[in-house]
């Protein structure tokens, strides 16, 4: 193939700011791509929105009258990308750093004070800032992040005065951030809680890559079915795990303001550390032997503790055994001390949740769950808090007499809340919600809470003790529209007190009084991206007060025209999507134009839940260069999440009838676009990422309504994932022949359109395995199919490199360009569920 001519940068932003009707022939050029090797860059209006400034990270202070701004920069290089990276028991670690590894960081910070609306510079940074984290103390007078110094091999702990926003290095031992942030401020706001690399500890175990034996695994025979799922970037023999223990390993430590470093005990496989609100205590997790190689270290055997603030063990709350597998379905958990945390009430008061049906969803009970509290000086057995019908899915903690315990079961989608007085445990609990959690437009709204003076959030409570406060997505059959509801405790009745109006999206994000007089919100429209907004909601005269000023990202494309469409599957579910279509263009004079969809699938219990409106047609049109809508800049109508629901109602399970309704939800979007005279059905591209791409290979293969696919980072051959993918809960063995049914790979042969097959070649997602997309490609390619297999070098599930993602959008657009906008017109665009 020969090399597409360049345009210069120029000419490229003036086509993306023409109206569609003037843009010429000669700037609707076909992309082609060069096979020779070496990455390609995409045409320039493309590269334009790879390159288009992000929008700053916003982190409220703990009083709300202050937020740190953190610059985004530019995506990292392939050089950046490329460096070492280890991958062990299902992590990756930079082993320059002793770090979870990351290629993104903060490249700049200020403050912003909301009250002033000014922005604030902070001095004293690093000459080249890599902020990896970064936490407000609860007092407010500082703040603490992370550096990550590449030439040092260091990550450093800096800290920055508030009042005179100056910056300096904290500590000089650096810290060890594999399994965490690497640090934690104490509730005084004196001093922090670090996780160090260990002095003297000496290099890593050398991977000569010498084997000193085989690596050995054993059953157990007549063990009871588990479920195994696939993982990723495990380990594989000895060796592995001497490197992954050496990289683990860490030491606890505490600092205070001035610098002055206490080491608390001794080195050890950290994974986890907090203190209690009162600061005197210190809950500390750490692996043990023996490791695995079938699972990630998360199942590895487990030592939970209670420390002193010197470091001295006072109790030990228990040791978890390796974890290996599961009881088939996704209720299913292990046995044993679970999701433990601090009461954030209390001033130290261990909470969890203990599973009383043996962590197995098939068990006839009426407990599943009961959740346990133990107090310092933890003396005396634990107190049992709540008997739960369902799973415990966590704690929003406010006072003595008042906490919300949430409780959950996959199978059904059933969710409940109770009310408890954590200080009176004899005390009934008091039902406040029970629903179906996929049911969005019954969604009460999630608690509000804030930190308090220890930097543990609490539930806000009005200024008389009678009400909490409600924040949700406010879901409807208009789309979303997020409100603020003031909720009795006496009578369980909510108030309103905020709900976002048409034309704005406006979603409350933080109360700035105990009785939602003031809110902060982030307020945005389709030309108009998200900044933070002031609200007296108690003046209904008061306009919203802006008090940020975040330009478009990419003004070239602000007058792109977005629409929530509704339409009907063939069974009468009712299906939502985003339609987009160029700057400028107009159906009646410009005719239909190529079109794109692309879509996630999601699985239903209720088929009225399936046809609920998700998204607002008042969002900000944001032009990521992740999703579909960059090609918008080359003329074609982007169809955007349309709705794929696979439901199974009652006892039937949605991925039985899994082709058929995913086969219905296609026809549907396709008919609806090309009766509203926007798209042509015969040049029409379907597309997807994992699941989704798994989606688009199953709709080549069984209908010719798509010229051609795009799917990322798929999965394809579900007998590789036998114990369970997506939301199937089923094994291979128990559900044989819808997983056959399901995989793509089976009908290889079936598919006749083209299909462009990208994959990152160190992808970590579970199940979904560079493999699936290498076994697709050879299959087609043997059966004589029409494919083109794209693997980015050093790239996980999600793309970072510039490269690879410059690379990734010419792939595309080349294969958009040569088999939908030029395919012809020959009469393809029907359904063929062979």
């Amino acid at each position: 193939m020969t090399k597409p001519k360049r345009r210069s940068t120029a000419i490229g932003l003036l086509a993306a700011l023409l109206p569609f009707a003037l843009l010429t022939p000669a700037l609707a050029q076909t992309a082609a791509l060069d096979d020779q090797g070496g990455y390609q860059s995409p045409v320039d209006a493309l590269q334009a929105l790879v390159d288009a400034p992000r929008q700053p990270q916003v982190r409220l202070s703990p009083n709300r009258d202050f937020a740190t701004l953190l610059k985004t920069p530019a995506l990292p290089g392939i050089d950046v990308v490329a460096q070492p990276e280890l991958k062990l028991a299902g992590t990756r670690i930079n082993p320059r750093t002793y770090a979870s590894s990351a290629f993104s960081f903060g490249s700049d910070l200020k403050l912003l004070d909301i009250a002033k609306r000014q922005e604030l510079p902070v001095t004293g940074l690093p000459a080249d800032l890599k902020l990896a984290d970064l936490s407000w103390a609860p007092d407010q007078k500082h703040i603490a992040f992370t550096h990550v110094d590449n030439a040092s091999g260091h990550v450093e702990l800096w800290i920055v005065e508030a009042a005179s926003r100056k910056a300096h290095r904290l500590l000089q031992q650096p810290l060890n951030t594999v399994a965490g942030t690497g640090f934690d401020w104490l509730p005084d706001s004196r001093g922090l809680l670090v996780t160090l690399r260990p002095q003297g500890q000496g290099a890593a175990p050398n991977a000569d890559g010498v084997p000193a034996g085989p690596s050995i695994q054993q059953t157990e025979q007549g063990a009871e079915v588990r479920s195994i799922r696939t993982y990723q970037d495990l380990l594989k023999n000895e060796q592995d795990a001497a490197i992954f223990a050496h990289y683990l390993t860490s030491q606890l430590g505490r600092v205070d303001l001035a610098g002055k470093l206490t080491l608390l005990g001794k080195p050890d496989l950290l994974i986890g550390a907090s203190p209690s609100p009162d600061g005197r205590h210190l809950l500390v997790q750490t692996v043990e032997r023996p490791f695995s190689y079938l699972v990630p270290f998360s199942r590895f055997p487990r030592r939970i503790e209670v420390l002193d603030r010197d470091g001295k063990r006072v109790h030990t709350v228990a040791r978890l055994p390796l974890v290996e597998g599961l009881p088939t379905g996704n209720d299913a958990v292990a046995t044993g001390v679970r999701r433990i945390s601090w009461r954030s009430d209390a001033p130290a008061t261990l909470v969890w949740a203990e599973a009383q049906d043996g962590g197995d969803p098939a068990r006839d009970v009426d407990v599943r769950d009961a959740v346990f509290a133990h107090a310092a000086p933890f003396s005396g057995k634990p107190v049992e808090l709540a008997r739960l019908g369902l799973r415990y899915a966590g704690a929003t903690w406010g006072r003595d007499d008042l906490a919300l315990i949430d409780e959950f079961w996959w199978k059904t989608r059933q969710t409940r809340q109770w009310r408890i007085a954590p200080g009176q445990p004899a005390q009934a609990a008091e039902l406040i919600f029970d629903r179906s959690y996929e049911d969005r437009y019954s969604d009460p709204g999630s608690p509000v809470t804030r930190p308090d003076a220890a930097g543990n959030q609490r539930l806000v409570v009005s200024s008389d003790g009678g009400s909490i406060f409600l924040m949700g997505a406010g879901a409807s059959d208009e789309g979303d529209r997020p409100f603020l509801d003031r909720f009795s405790l006496a009578d369980k009745q909510a108030t309103r007190l905020f709900h976002s109006q048409a034309p704005w999206y406006e979603a409350p994000v933080a109360m700035l009084d105990d009785d939602g007089k003031r809110i902060l919100s982030s307020r945005e429209s389709p030309k108009q991206p998200a900044n933070i907004y002031l609200r007296e909601l108690g003046n209904a005269d008061a306009a919203p007060v802006a008090l940020t000023d975040f330009p478009h990202p990419t003004p070239q494309l602000r007058d792109v025209q977005k629409e929530q469409i509704r339409y009907q599957r063939k069974d009468g579910v009712e299906l939502t999507a985003n339609l987009y279509l160029p700057p400028g263009y107009d159906a009646k004079r410009d005719g239909p134009l190529p079109t794109l969809l692309w879509a996630y699938p999601r699985e239903f219990k209720s088929a009225d839940a399936a046809s609920q409106v998700t998204g607002s047609p008042h969002r900000f049109n944001a032009i990521s260069y992740w999703g579909p809508l960059p090609f918008l800049t080359r003329g074609y109508a982007v169809m955007d999440g349309p709705t794929m629901p696979i439901v199974g109602e009652g006892d039937r399970e949605p991925n039985d009838t899994y082709l058929e309704q995913l086969v219905a939800g296609a026809e549907a979007a396709v008919d609806e676009v090309v009766r509203r005279g926007v798209a042509d059905r015969n040049r029409m591209a379907i597309g997807g990422h994992s699941y989704g791409a798994f989606m688009t290979a199953n709709l080549l293969a069984h209908t010719r309504l798509f010229k051609a696919g795009i799917a990322r980072s798929g999965a394809y051959n579900r007998s590789l994932t036998p114990f369970g993918f997506q939301a199937e809960e089923r094994n291979y063995w128990q559900a044989q022949d819808t997983y056959m049914q399901m995989s793509p790979f089976n009908y290889a042969h079936q598919i006749k359109d083209a299909l462009l097959i990208i994959h990152g070649v160190d992808d970590n997602n579970s199940g979904t395995f560079p493999v699936q997309s290498e076994r697709l490609f050879a299959a087609m390619k043997g059966l004589g199919g029409n494919a083109r297999l794209v693997m980015l070098p050093n790239e996980s599930h999600g793309y970072r490199a510039r490269e690879s993602i410059m690379h990734m959008l010419a792939e595309e657009d080349a294969w958009l360009e040569k088999y939908v906008k030029n395919a012809g017109s020959e009469d393809s665009g029907v359904a063929d569920t062979r």
